[in-house]
C-alpha cells in the first residue's frame, strides 16, 4: 500500500467521525470541518517531489600493467680446475733458449723447458703440453706426452718454434692438461727477435817476409877475429846477404850467402875469420840483399894496437 492510498483511507475515517460528533453542529464547526476536509484534500492532492535518481558512477578499468617476466637465473658454466693434490707441477729450469734469448726474424728454434710432478697422480701420454695464451711463434697447439712422469720424477718438454717476423719482445704461455681436460701448471719461452748483425772483419794486412834482427858473435884478438852474424825474420823465405869489412863491398867473397828459412825464427851464419891486425878500430857489418836490400846492424869493435 502507498502513501496516497493510505492518506484517502484516513480522509474518510475522519469525515465520519466528524459526522458523527458534530451532527448538531452551527456554522462554525461546520466551517471548521470545512477548513479540515481543505487540508486533508491539500495533502492528497500534493504530490511529493521524488528525487531524480543519481547515475552511478562508472568505473573505468585501469589498463593492466604487463608483468615483467623474470630474466633466467645466470649459471656459471665450470671451467675444470686441477685438483689440488693430484695434479701439480713445479718448474725446474729452462733448458734451451732462456728468458731473453736473441733470435733473428723467422728462425727456427726448439724451446725446452724442465718440470718436475710434485703431485700425487702420474702424468700418463693422456696427458698434453698446450699452448696457453701470448705468441705461438707457430708452436703446436697440443702435443701428447711420449710417456709416464711419475710423482717426484722429472721431464724435459720440448716444443719447435718459429720466431716472429717482426722485431720485438714476444712471450709465449703453455700449461699441461690431463686426460679429464683439466690444466694445471704454467711455463712459457720469451725472446728477443732482432736483425742479424752483419759481421766486419778486417783482415790483418799481409805479412811481408822480412828480416827483423841481426846480432854479431865476436871473438879473437887482433890478428885473428871470429865474427858470425844472427839473423831473425818473421816468416818463411830465404834471405841473401853478404858481409863488409869496414864498410867495403863484398868481403871476402860473401856476396850471395843465403840462408833458408821454413818459418820466423833465427839462424845464425858461418863465421868469418879476420885476420886483421892494423893498429885501430874495426869492424864487420851484414847487408841484407834479400828481402830488406839494407844494412841492420853491425858488430862491435875490434880493436887493434
Amino acid at each position: 500500500m502507498n502513501k496516497k492510498t493510505r492518506l484517502y483511507y484516513l480522509l474518510i475515517i475522519f469525515t465520519l467521525m466528524l459526522s458523527a460528533c458534530n451532527l448538531p453542529a452551527n456554522n462554525n464547526q461546520g466551517a471548521s470541518s470545512t477548513a479540515a476536509a481543505q487540508t486533508i484534500t491539500a495533502l492528497l492532492s500534493s504530490t511529493p517531489a521524488i528525487a531524480s535518481p543519481v547515475s552511478a558512477p562508472t568505473f573505468t578499468p585501469l589498463p593492466a600493467v604487463a608483468s615483467a617476466t623474470p630474466a633466467p637465473a645466470a649459471t656459471n658454466t665450470p671451467i675444470p680446475s686441477a685438483t689440488s693434490n693430484c695434479n701439480a707441477m713445479e718448474f725446474v729450469t729452462d733448458v734451451t733458449y732462456p728468458d731473453g734469448s736473441i733470435v733473428t726474424p723467422g728462425q727456427s728454434f726448439t724451446k725446452t723447458w724442465r718440470v718436475k710432478n710434485i703431485g700425487t697422480c702420474a702424468w700418463t701420454p693422456s696427458y698434453a703440453v698446450v699452448f696457453s695464451d701470448g705468441t705461438s711463434m707457430n708452436g703446436p697447439s697440443t702435443q701428447a706426452l711420449a710417456g709416464n712422469v711419475n710423482p717426484g720424477q722429472t721431464l724435459d718438454i720440448s716444443v719447435n718454434l718459429t720466431a716472429p717476423g717482426g722485431t720485438g719482445d714476444y712471450t709465449g704461455n703453455w700449461k699441461l692438461r690431463d686426460a679429464s681436460g683439466v690444466l694445471f701448471g704454467r711455463f712459457y719461452v720469451q725472446v728477443k727477435v732482432q736483425n742479424p748483425v752483419t759481421a766486419t772483419y778486417t783482415l790483418p794486412p799481409a805479412i811481408v817476409f822480412s828480416v827483423t834482427s841481426v846480432t854479431y858473435n865476436v871473438s879473437g884478438t887482433c890478428g885473428n877475429f871470429h865474427v858470425s852474424a844472427n839473423i831473425t825474420t818473421n816468416g818463411a823465405g830465404t834471405v841473401k846477404y853478404f858481409w863488409q869489412a869496414n864498410g867495403s863491398d863484398d868481403f871476402e867473397g860473401t856476396y850471395n850467402s843465403t840462408l833458408n828459412f821454413a818459418s820466423a825464427g833465427t839462424q845464425t851464419t858461418s863465421t868469418i875469420d879476420w885476420a886483421i891486425s892494423a893498429p885501430g878500430s874495426h869492424y864487420l857489418r851484414v847487408f841484407i840483399n834479400t828481402p830488406n836490400n839494407q844494412f841492420i846492424s853491425q858488430s862491435s869493435n875490434m880493436v887493434c894496437p
